[in-house]
């Protein structure tokens, strides 16, 4: 049997399965953990595959061996028990815990690898904690957490107007931790994320060189989010630019994130027939625009022109390639990483806020004006 090409993710799959249950305590130092055959099934991959993610996890100092009885949780203290030679230890720490809104997305699953690589090379553990974009989830989530022996937390807040009190408490006490992508202004914290007022602001600029006067913003609530807010910061600011006018016709911006959108969506195409080009504040919103304007019979780019913020996974197949603005959301999850590490070591150290550039990539959804009829 050999893998597949998605043998790789399932390695991850693997790795992050095992450190989350000895994360939560499922299993103990010295506890046995299931055997190669029973993960192979568990996870419908090779031996292979099992025996590399644990080769890994021996290497991290997470998991010790015993040649012919199996594979343990290694002891808090890094140091594996006498045994026969076959044993691999390597001092274990804390874990980190890493509080992320969603995980179906490029963004996060790359942002996700960042944090990991930097956390590994260090000896930490990942515990991994998927809130689902609910306030109620990241409260419950991060109550839990305070109980648990943790090194630090990297936490992706969740979109909303006021912020989680656990977090106000987490910054209140002390406790090392990094927030990534929204910032939480009024509260001091270390931070790293985008910079989204220079990444609209390049998008918009775009626009408008191109002949573009009447540009739509779409995105879902601004307030209380700073990536949003920041991003109609830009919007605004490239317009100032060239000193045109902004006309709020062309501003939709209080969409749900789990309503539907297309109805909404067309009849504000619709009744802005000289909206020209839209700037969307993240690729699903984008993609429900392209859709909404083909919906109303308009061809894209020719009739609308669209960018927006962020890229997707196989853009470059879609029917329009899309013009985006870009991040490094592996970068960010490094950095992100190596400020926790930072502050772990100096819990007392100034507060920092690193903003990283994104970059406008240029493909097939934007182009000079032509004006549609009413």
């Amino acid at each position: 049997m050999t893998d597949k090409p998605l043998s790789t993710s399932l390695y991850e799959q693997i790795k992050h399965f095992i450190r989350s249950e000895i994360g939560r305590q499922a299993w103990k130092p010295g506890d046995l953990l299931p055997s190669e055959h029973e993960l192979t099934r568990r996870f419908a991959v090779s031996r292979i595959t099992v025996k590399k993610a644990m080769s890994d996890l021996v290497k991290e100092g997470l998991v010790y061996r015993i040649q012919g009885k199996g594979s343990y949780v290694s002891p808090m203290d890094g140091q594996a028990p006498a045994a026969p030679s076959g044993i691999d230890s390597v001092s274990l720490r804390s874990p980190v815990a890493l509080l992320l809104p969603f995980i179906n997305n490029r963004f996060n699953a790359l942002l996700l690898g960042g944090v990991e690589s930097v956390l590994a090379d260090a000896g930490y553990p990942l515990l991994f904690c998927h809130t689902g974009n609910s306030q109620a989830n990241e409260e419950r989530i991060l109550r839990r957490l305070k109980r648990a022996p943790l090194a630090g937390l990297i936490v992706y807040p969740v979109e909303g107007e006021t912020y989680n009190r656990e977090l106000v408490q987490l910054a209140l006490n002390d406790v090392p931790f990094v927030v990534v992508d929204r910032d939480l202004r009024g509260i001091d914290t270390h931070f790293v994320g985008a910079d989204n007022v220079a990444g609209a602001r390049e998008a918009v600029g775009h626009l408008i060189s191109l002949g573009h006067r009447n540009i739509g913003f779409v995105s879902t609530v601004v307030a209380g989010t700073s990536s949003i807010e920041d991003r109609l910061a830009g919007y605004e600011q490239a317009h100032a630019d060239y000193r045109l006018p902004i006309d709020r016709r062309f501003r939709l911006a209080h969409l749900e994130i789990e309503v539907p959108k297309q109805a909404e969506l067309r009849s504000f195409l619709a009744r802005n027939p000289d909206m020209t080009a839209v700037f969307a504040i993240n690729p699903g919103l984008g993609l429900e625009v392209a859709d909404a304007a083909r919906g109303l019979g308009l061809r894209l780019p020719q009739e609308l022109s669209l960018v927006f913020f962020d890229d997707f996974e196989f853009s470059e197949f879609h029917a329009v390639r899309p013009s985006c603005v870009v991040q490094d959301s592996r970068l960010l999850g490094q950095e992100a990483a190596r400020m926790l590490l930072a502050v772990i070591e100096q819990p007392r150290r100034e507060r920092r806020k690193l903003f990283l550039p994104p970059h406008l990539l240029l493909r097939d959804s934007t182009v000079p004006p032509v004006r549609r009829e009413a």
